[in-house]
């Protein structure tokens, strides 16, 4: 191969790695009013080239505005359902999840949990990571954030 070769190939390689870090740098915000607003500085999702990244729900119904304070399979639900508003207002499914965190204030509710949070996935569950923590905004019992792909 002689020397202009080589930098040909160099030259072809970094515009391949260029083009596709322009794309993954590109973000969008995802907003829907059929999920709680953001409350701070963030969004309730930013799309990413083929990722959709959504913030921690927490059990608030948007319709009302007002914090769910249930049992953990009725938080768990209104989580859910908020996650599934957001993926579709960035034109995804719950099917598209590939990766959830759930943070729980007493792990000792994870099965009670686990039954409704199952109820949203029908093959093919994601990836997730479980963890309990000393407390959640508003003293709520669960915050759940998700990855999803196209």
């Amino acid at each position: 191969m002689t020397r202009r070769s080589i930098y040909a190939v160099i030259v072809i390689f970094a515009l391949i790695a260029v083009s596709g870090c322009a794309e993954a740098s590109m973000k969008k915000r995802i907003a829907t009013d059929k999920a709680p607003s953001a409350g701070g500085p963030y969004s309730q999702a930013i799309q990413a080239g083929n990722f959709l990244f959504v913030a921690g729900q927490i059990p608030v119904n948007p319709a009302t505005q007002t914090l769910n304070t249930g049992t953990i399979e009725e938080q768990t639900a209104q989580v859910m359902d908020n996650i599934k508003a957001i993926l579709e207002a960035g034109g995804l499914s719950m099917a598209n999840v590939v990766s959830t965190t759930v943070y729980m204030k007493n792990i000792d509710e994870f099965s009670r949990m686990n039954v409704i949070y199952g109820k949203y996935f029908d093959e093919a569950p994601p990836a997730r990571a479980t963890v309990e923590v000393s407390r959640l905004p508003r003293n709520i019992l669960i915050e759940i954030s998700a990855i999803a792909v196209k």
